[in-house]
């Protein structure tokens, strides 16, 4: 991750985090912080397996090919208009 390719961002923003929650906060913090990242990937994996869902079931659902048809099913017959002309 490039993230933490500068891992002194990350201490910084712990300290900013620590000076503004304060120590006896900061457990709360962390948390709350976690149960959200938890969420979120509860949610997400849900959402991926709908998808997953959704497009097997789409495949297996495809429409019929002509020869699925009933065969009392006859053919129109040629129509021509008035004004065809053979020329």
């Amino acid at each position: 991750m490039p993230f933490f390719n500068h891992w002194y961002i990350l201490v910084l923003i712990l300290i900013i985090v620590l000076i503004v929650y304060g120590p006896g906060k900061l457990p709360e913090v962390g948390g709350a912080i976690g149960k959200a990242m938890r969420e979120f990937r509860k949610t997400s994996s849900d959402i991926q397996e709908e998808f997953k869902k959704s497009a097997t079931s789409d495949s297996s659902t495809e429409p019929k090919t002509t020869t699925d048809r009933p065969t009392d099913v006859k053919a129109a017959p040629d129509v021509t208009s008035p004004t065809d002309s053979k020329a």
